[in-house]
Formats: structure tokens, sequence, C-alpha cells
């Protein structure tokens, strides 16, 4: 009992903390920094706001991660480097983009394969107890481990940073991810991980008083490749720790994610478009687009993350009720990806007429 106040107390001070910086860094980023981290580019594809806004706030989560890194090591005596070196080398990645200094999609891609190739090899990270046959064997050669493992990183990160475009889309649905992690490993008493996902949903709620419904602050490239990075690794952790549940279970979790970035993929190569640069095409996109008729632009933007992410949510909470029979799971998850399809088709097809 003492331990859980002792928690609580910790978690306090870390929502009071997290709120202030990120309430700092939306002053300063707005009236210093000579502008180097305002969004003026009206013009993208991906762009849905009209009034200069800064991307800071991977900034708030990154020194809000930090902080309760800090808070870990004082309750457990220890630190998990794994999640330290991944989120400070994704956050620099992005955060390049976020204070203009250009580089290439394909260079981009590039490092953040480098990056995570090494970390994962440092410490021997792997994916555990797949509901595949042929795909165990094939991970117990490190080479292929490590490839897919790097492949399923990129698909989240660039998932995260793909359909971060309207105010609080891509972080309620990470709160909704983290919630629903975190109530899987308090069913199995794994206590010590669902604090350190608490902090993290704190962290993610505590950014979304400044985003939604009316954005003060975005998390750019950098906020959105951090808190990717580290909900993969939740969902790798998660899996590996609890290896009674279906891995199918958390392909039906991370399926928005990892499906937007595939479907997008494809989808560009089909209609001649690169593959790794922006379009206009996308799910949130075309759900923004007939909404906006009904609502006005203003609005529009976080109807629309309140919309998807019911849906999302509706969805996924009956794999909850199967998360233990692999069969049932591969069944729903592909069941999803044929109701995006469907969904993406139909609207398509409503937009362009």
């Amino acid at each position: 009992m003492q331990t859980e106040s002792i928690e609580l107390g910790f978690l306090s001070i870390l929502a009071l903390i997290t709120f202030f910086i990120f309430l700092i860094i939306e002053k300063i980023s707005n009236k210093n920094m000579n502008g180097v981290l305002m969004d003026k580019d009206f013009s993208k594809p991906q762009s849905f706001h009209d009034q200069a806004i800064s991307r800071s706030g991977g900034i708030g989560c990154f020194l809000s991660f930090l902080f309760f890194l800090f808070i870990y090591f004082l309750l457990y005596s220890q630190i998990l480097y794994i999640y330290l070196f991944v989120g400070i080398s994704l956050f620099l990645i992005g955060y390049l983009d976020d204070i203009k200094i250009k580089i290439s999609p394909n260079l981009r891609l590039i490092l953040m394969i480098i990056s995570l190739s090494i970390f994962f090899n440092l410490f021997s990270i792997k994916i555990d107890n797949v509901d595949l046959v042929f795909l165990n064997y094939w991970l117990e050669n490190e080479i292929f481990s490590s490839f897919f493992i790097v492949l399923c990183f990129l698909f989240i990160i660039n998932g995260a940073n793909l359909i971060d475009g309207f105010n609080g889309l891509l972080t309620i649905n990470l709160i909704i991810i983290n919630s629903i992690l975190l109530f899987v490993n308090l069913s199995n008493d794994h206590l010590k991980f669902s604090f350190f996902l608490t902090g993290q949903i704190i962290i993610l709620i505590s950014f979304l008083i400044f985003n939604f419904p009316k954005a003060k602050i975005f998390l750019g490239d950098s906020g959105s490749y951090l808190i990717g990075s580290l909900v993969a690794l939740n969902v790798i952790y998660t899996n590996n720790i609890n290896p009674g549940l279906s891995s199918f279970f958390y392909c039906i979790l991370l399926f928005y994610l990892f499906f937007e970035v595939f479907f997008s993929f494809f989808r560009k190569v089909y209609q001649n478009k690169s593959p790794v640069f922006p379009d206009d095409s996308h799910l949130h996109m075309l759900i923004y687009k007939k909404i906006n008729s009904i609502f006005g632009p203003e609005k529009s933007n976080y109807i629309n993350s309140i919309i998807i992410n019911f849906v999302y949510t509706i969805l996924v909470l009956p794999s909850i009720y199967f998360i233990d029979n692999s069969l049932v799971c591969k069944y729903w998850f592909f069941s999803l990806i044929l109701i995006y399809t469907i969904v993406y088709l139909r609207l398509y097809r409503l937009t362009k007429n």
C-alpha cells in the first residue's frame, strides 16, 4: 500500500511538471526562437490550419519523458536504456525537419534504419510469441529478426507521423493504445511496466491540453517520431511479457497506424506517385473533406479526430474479450483491414465525384 502511495505521488508530480513544461514551451516558442519552429507552410497537402503554429510539442514530450525516466530511476533504480536511446535518436531525426533543416525522405529513412538497427542489436530486442509458425522459425535467424523488427518500427513510426495532421488525432489514438496496454498489463500483474505506461499516458494528456480542440502547439516530426517509437516499444514489451496472449491482438491494436502506411504506399505506386512524398488522399483527409461542408474548417479539424478515434475504439475494444484466442484475433485483424479498404474506396469515389 505504501509503495502504491509513493507511485501515485510521483505520478501526480509528473502530471504537474509536464503541464508546466508544455505551458512554458508554448509561450517561449511562439514569442522567441526567431520563429524557426513556426509552421507557416499552409500549402502543403497535410496542412489543415490557417495560422502559424509552433511545432514545439516534440520538445515538450522529450523533456517530459526524460523527467519521467528520472522518476522511474528514483523508484526502481533502473535506467531503461533502450527507451532512452531510441527516443533520443528518433527525436533528433524528426527535430531536423522541425527546425527547417531539409533532408530528403530517403535520407531520413536511412537514418532511422541505421539508428534502430544499432540499438536493437545492442540491447538484443526481439519479438517473441508470434502466432505464425513459419514466422517464428524465421525469427530464430538473427538477420531476419533484426530486419523484421526494424520494419515493424518503421511502419508504426511513419504511421504516427502520417496521421499527425489534425488536432488530437495521433495523440488520442496513442492514449487509447497505451490505455489498452495498461489494462492488459495490470490484469497480468505487471505493475512496474503499468506504472511506466501510466506515465506516458500522463505526458500525452498534458500535450493534448495544448493541442485539442484548438491547437496552440503541434507535435512536429520530432514529437510524432518520439511517441510513435515509444508505443512500438510498449507493444513489443507487452507481447514478450504476456506469452499467453495472441500476438495478433497487438496487430489489431496497431492496425490503423500500420495499415495507413501500408495501404498508402501501394496506393501511391498504383497512382504513379512517389510513395515517400505526402498527398491529400489519406483516409483522415478524405473524412475531413466530407465533414468540412457540414461543420466548417475550424470545427471539422478536431471533429475529424473524434470521429476516427471513436470508430477505431469501437472496432478494437471487442478484441480484448478474445485476446488469448489466436484464430479469432487473426480473423478480426483481417476483417479490420477489409473494413478500412471498403470505407476508403467508398470515400475516395465520393470525394473525387
